[in-house]
């Protein structure tokens, strides 16, 4: 069971904290980029056992009534239909997401800006659809000169083409659904045009990784690495930082690659020395005090390297990502000295899938192990037959586990399961019969109409959320899509369960 290692309310009066400070130093007029996830920061919830997923939501709360929120996407996104990973949505998708998922918090966004606009159709179309639900959407082009003419940067037809955005609030929250989508670009947009009127307004970054007072090779920094091994983000010292102060803080190489050119855009606009003189003095980051428990976020964070290499091996598998992200990750492991059974369902997921093929030797067909860590340290395991995927059968025997009831006994009766593989064959012309996740649980839930042992365990299944889960191969659409739903915490070893090219 994994030890709590991240205090949120220490974490949260601290972070509040600095952000005001930081205001009150530029003039009461501060745009913050929020770099990372602003709702449902799994991969620190991952790292720093017991973060809230949405503690930057509770620290917007705490400002309310001093902060506007701008939300950015960059066209290109759009146009391409970038999936963010963790919802398997689309960028557009997911900044519709989280404009819903602020509204459930009582928190509204000013605007959407979509950055390096050129009238692609998609992005003109999602510009659409955000203008007729009333949201204010604005388009700023690419910024010509960018990145080195600075005088053509900094002028009006540079910056101040942009469209400027009319805010009220002393805080400026300027987020996105993921990386590159213009949020710095648009920051230094306002900044621009907040010293033309005469607010000398300033900029700060916060981002929650790498924990810029953590050792350069401590897991939950080495962790950031492999989770950003697709953008080649690599951590180091931040040089700049150590020159100015003789103190040693930890970056990222894009951050300190970009810190010249960023002050020498922000000293031009100003028309002054930059207070900055590192990328590390731009930070807001306070993630660092509310580390509880060092050694129980160190375990967690070599299990997030171990997920991101299983998850980057299967994008490879699928023609998603190139070998040199995976590859990356291998060396990361190599490094701390990780294999993938330092994941205990690993094991478990692959013994599993033995027992199946043993069981049916001279059987033609593909047989997939799955398992599961519960939270009491139990490991259950669930393996594919004909009726049923190895994902269906897994979280029936959890579920079965947790309600302490017999294994003998069905929670789906053989016949129900039956019928509905004839209908997916015979009525509706599908191949595969066998029940997916997905299926599963409907066909449970039906079952607990009629049923109170179903209903019994169907109750449990809540309890899998933060669970540990691996299969012995890439889960079909249905299983994936049933197993994000529970909230686990999926991985799969990077093989097909089946030789039809279109996985269903």
């Amino acid at each position: 069971m994994m030890r709590n290692g991240f205090d949120n309310e220490r974490y949260l009066q601290a972070q509040t904290g600095a952000i005001m400070e930081r205001v009150k130093q530029h003039d009461n007029k501060l745009y913050l980029e929020f770099g990372g996830k602003l709702i449902f920061d799994y991969h620190a919830a991952r790292v720093l056992p017991g973060f809230d997923p949405n503690i930057k939501l509770r620290l917007l709360q705490a400002l309310q009534g001093k902060a506007d929120i701008i939300l950015c996407i960059y066209a290109g996104d759009i146009e391409r239909k970038k999936v963010r990973a963790d919802f398997g949505i689309t960028y557009d998708a997911a900044a519709l997401k989280l404009i819903d998922d602020l509204r459930g918090w009582d928190i509204d966004i000013l605007a959407v800006v979509i950055t390096r606009f050129a009238d692609q159709p998609a992005a003109s179309i999602f510009k659409n659809k955000l203008e007729r639900r009333g949201i204010k959407v604005y388009t700023h082009p690419h910024t010509r000169g960018y990145p080195t003419d600075i005088d053509l940067i900094v002028s009006d037809g540079g910056y101040g083409q942009n469209e400027y955005i009319a805010t009220t609030k002393p805080l400026v929250v300027v987020t996105g659904p993921g990386p590159g989508s213009g949020k710095l670009a648009t920051c230094l947009s306002q900044l621009y045009h907040d010293y033309k009127n005469g607010i000398k307004s300033g900029y700060a970054k916060f981002e929650t990784f790498p924990i810029w007072n953590l050792p350069l090779k401590h897991p939950v920094n080495v962790a950031y690495e492999a989770a950003t091994a697709d953008l080649r983000d690599i951590n180091m010292i931040d040089p700049f930082h150590l020159e100015a102060y003789g103190k040693v803080a930890v970056n990222y190489n894009r951050d300190v690659e970009a810190f010249p050119l960023l002050k020498r855009i922000l000293e031009k606009i100003t028309g002054q020395e930059s207070v900055y003189k590192s990328p590390t003095d731009m930070g807001v980051n306070k993630a660092g005090i509310g580390i509880i428990d060092d050694e129980a976020v160190k375990t967690a964070a070599r299990q997030e390297i171990i997920r991101r290499y299983f998850r980057y091996a299967c994008e490879y598998m699928m023609g998603v990502m190139d070998k040199e992200t995976s590859q990356r990750v291998e060396l990361i492991m190599d490094e701390l000295g990780l294999t993938t059974e330092d994941r205990p369902v690993v094991a478990a997921a692959r013994a599993a899938a033995r027992a199946a093929q043993e069981k049916n030797k001279g059987h033609d067909g593909f047989f997939c192990g799955a398992a599961i860590e519960l939270k009491d340290g139990t490991i259950v395991t669930g393996k594919n037959f004909s009726l049923m995927h190895a994902s269906s059968s897994l979280v029936l025997n959890a579920i079965k586990k947790l309600a302490e009831i017999p294994e003998k006994l069905h929670l789906l009766s053989p016949n129900v399961i039956e019928q509905i593989g004839s209908l997916k064959k015979d009525i509706l012309g599908a191949k595969a019969v066998s029940l997916d996740l997905g299926e599963t649980m409907i066909a449970l839930a039906m079952s607990a109409a009629t049923n109170p042992t179903a209903q019994l365990a169907m109750e449990k299944l809540k309890e899998l959320r933060g669970c540990e889960v691996h299969l012995t191969h890439i889960p079909t659409p249905g299983d994936e899509a049933g197993l994000r739903r529970l909230g686990v915490n999926i991985t799969s070893d990077p093989n097909f369960s089946t030789k039809s090219l279109l996985l269903e």
